[in-house]
């Protein structure tokens, strides 16, 4: 069934007051997770209602916690984000690091202790709007390992996400490159697994260390591995990730030595630069236009179904194709959307609704 944007944001929204949000949290949340939906990465969309009513009830998650700032050292910043919304978090530590790279040139930001921070590139999103260059490291606590190194079978990092962001020009959206480390998010085989759909490639291993395209390994237990993108390079910058935010945030690694609830904490270790301290923006933004054009210009051997694109532009183009036709949740997802407002008390109305 494909829903609206209203639908999606209404249901996210209702779900969020009714389980402790204030108007302003529920707000922020609602917006990143529709955003997310409409953008194609429905992993991080109204589908992790359910993980986070979960996360509510034991406690896990703590609602209206702003985050702190521990450490404020000028081009400096460290975030607690006390087990609050990470989707405020990002968005409050981001806001207050463009506004102190306006005037430092850049700003380095850590954010330790966050529930589940939600899609990174909003945040690169967030920075580029700003005319601000950005780059995300991103590692996960708590949760068990999810991705297996490689030439290995049994999983040893989270997901761990990287991005990186530029600023629009006059002729090109802004460039945002935001992937996890793993070939697919986790919550992407959720979506699989709700929809009763295999993979098109092998993306996961099973627990003798057999790839596979079963989404169902990850969510039975002994539970499988997902694989890193592109062999060791995958596997290095997931490594990468994991001690850029772990140690620098003071968040920690996903080591055995932590103790592990099951939920997601995240720890984030960014920087925003403003780029006008650094270069002519004439010459900044001539130049890139010139070099996606370059990219751009190399024949596709399939020019409509895919054609060469920027990234952060088939996130665009999916946008606009969602806000025209809707965004598709499978019976299964929607359900599980369904029951978790529900168990907040939030009334029919206000519920995603099932087909007939």
């Amino acid at each position: 069934m494909r829903y609206t944007a209203r639908q999606i944001e209404d249901a996210a929204r209702h779900f969020l007051t009714a389980s402790g949000s204030d108007e302003y949290e529920a707000d922020i949340v609602a917006r990143h997770m529709l955003e997310a939906n409409l953008r194609g990465h429905d992993s991080h969309g109204i589908g992790m209602t359910a993980m986070y009513a979960d996360y509510l009830k034991k406690g896990q998650l703590k609602p209206n916690t702003p985050p702190t700032i521990e450490q404020d050292r000028g081009a400096v910043l460290q975030f607690n984000g006390n087990l609050g919304y990470g989707q405020r978090a990002g968005y409050e530590a981001t806001k207050i690091a463009i506004e102190r790279a306006k005037e430092t040139g850049v700003c380095l930001y850590t954010i330790k202790h966050s529930c589940h921070l939600g899609r990174i590139g909003t945040y690169g999103e967030q920075a580029a709007a700003a005319g601000m260059v950005s780059i995300h490291f991103v590692n996960i606590n708590q949760y068990d390992p999810l991705v297996a190194p490689y030439c290995g079978s049994a999983a040893r990092f989270g997901t761990n996400p990287f991005c990186c962001a530029m600023p629009a020009t006059d002729k090109h959206g802004p460039f945002i490159l935001d992937f996890a480390t793993s070939i697919v998010a986790m919550g992407k085989t959720r979506v699989a697994y709700l929809a009763k759909k295999p993979f098109d490639e092998p993306v996961m291993l099973t627990t003798e260390g057999v790839p596979t395209t079963d989404p169902s390994v990850m969510w039975h237990q002994p539970r499988g591995a997902l694989m890193a993108f592109a062999k060791h390079k995958g596997s290095g910058l997931a490594f990468a990730c994991e001690l850029m935010a772990g140690l620098l945030s003071g968040g920690g690694t996903i080591q055995p030595g932590h103790s592990r609830d099951g939920s997601i904490v995240n720890n984030m270790t960014a920087f925003v630069i403003d780029p006008a301290v650094l270069t002519d923006m004439d010459f900044l933004k001539n130049e890139m236009d010139a070099m996606i054009d370059y990219v751009k210009s190399s024949p596709a051997p399939d020019p409509v179904n895919n054609p060469v694109l920027s990234p952060g532009e088939p996130e665009r183009m999916r946008r606009e194709d969602r806000l025209a036709h809707g965004v598709e949740i499978s019976e299964g997802e929607a359900l599980a959307i369904r029951r978790a407002a529900e168990g907040f008390g939030v009334p029919e109305e206000h519920l995603l609704p099932m087909p007939c």
